[in-house]
């Protein structure tokens, strides 16, 4: 009967943890749909962003081809590459499945191979997951943002932007890249680690059986006030747009995997609690069957 006893206090403490899995499920399900709608609607302007603005910075790179002068704005400037900032965004929580691990394992493998090239690398982290893996290894942290997942909204992205545009525009990095997880489906999410700036130099449009075009024709522009005054505007307004839209797939990416995770430990527990209920009861049978066995014989002892 002891044993009776164990069993049933085991799949009780397994339905209480799907009670919680459960409920997880559903919560990651209601704020990924938020997340997503963010989502679609921030991605039309950030893609029109990028693309006037690599219209307005070929047309400053023809100008400035024509007249010998350098990049109008700080962050246009390009020069090689001995510096690197790795921003790393991770989630404050776990339970979602590998959507950490693949983040830290591309980040790792992005530091090494840039080190490996003779390039120093400096890291810089969103979330705590990222913190404590780092902190743990004793490897030095640029800057760890907290509370970041707290209130996400474009005012936070104008603060991570600042910090990170520090290094580069002082001139102690080179180049500041962003590993971060694309939401693609709640099932699906692809590690991308991606240029911030400098920005990447424009490149022609090519259509099918034509020669490669200019992206645009410098005499077709006027601008107004000036070049300048756009791009001191539009610059940084790209940049935030872009860290913006990384932090919302990446939290758009950690509620889909964190809801995978506990769809998929909650169908493990039925699984538990489906051949623990088998245990259950054929130890119960067995014990049934011994107490009539005892009755019988005893029965049996009787009449002799």
């Amino acid at each position: 009967m002891a044993n009776l006893k164990q069993i049933r206090k085991r799949i009780s403490s397994v339905k209480s943890t799907q009670k919680i899995t459960r409920a997880m499920k559903m919560v990651a399900g209601a704020r990924l749909t938020r997340a997503q709608q963010r989502i679609v609607a921030l991605r039309p302007f950030a893609v029109q962003t990028a693309k006037v603005l690599a219209e307005v910075t070929a047309a400053g790179e023809a100008e400035a081809e024509e007249s010998g002068t350098e990049s109008e704005h700080p962050l246009l400037t390009r020069r090689p590459v001995k510096s690197v900032l790795l921003l790393v965004i991770t989630s404050d929580r776990g339970q979602c499945g590998a959507f950490n691990t693949n983040i830290l394992r591309a980040a790792e493998r992005e530091r090494r191979e840039r080190e490996g090239q003779g390039q120093t690398v400096h890291l810089a982290v969103i979330g705590r997951k990222g913190r404590d893996f780092y902190q743990r290894r004793k490897i030095p942290l640029f800057h760890v943002f907290s509370g970041i997942w707290e209130k996400l909204e474009a005012e936070t992205a104008r603060v991570v932007a600042r910090k990170v545009l520090g290094p580069f525009l002082k001139g102690e990095v080179d180049s500041v890249q962003v590993v971060y997880n694309e939401f693609k489906s709640a099932m699906t999410q692809k590690v991308v680690v991606e240029a911030l700036f400098p920005l990447s130099p424009t490149k022609p449009v090519e259509s099918k059986g034509e020669e490669p075009t200019a992206l645009v024709n410098p005499d077709e522009f006027l601008f107004e006030p000036s070049k300048e005054a756009l791009l001191e505007r539009l610059v940084p307004m790209y940049v935030e747009i872009s860290l913006l839209r990384a932090l919302y797939e990446s939290m758009a990416s950690e509620l889909g995997a964190r809801m995978t995770a506990m769809d998929s430990a909650t169908k493990n527990a039925s699984e538990v609690i489906g051949k623990l209920t088998l245990v259950y009861n054929r130890a119960r049978q067995a014990a049934i069957t011994t107490e009539l066995m005892e009755i019988i014989g005893g029965a049996e002892a009787l009449k002799d």
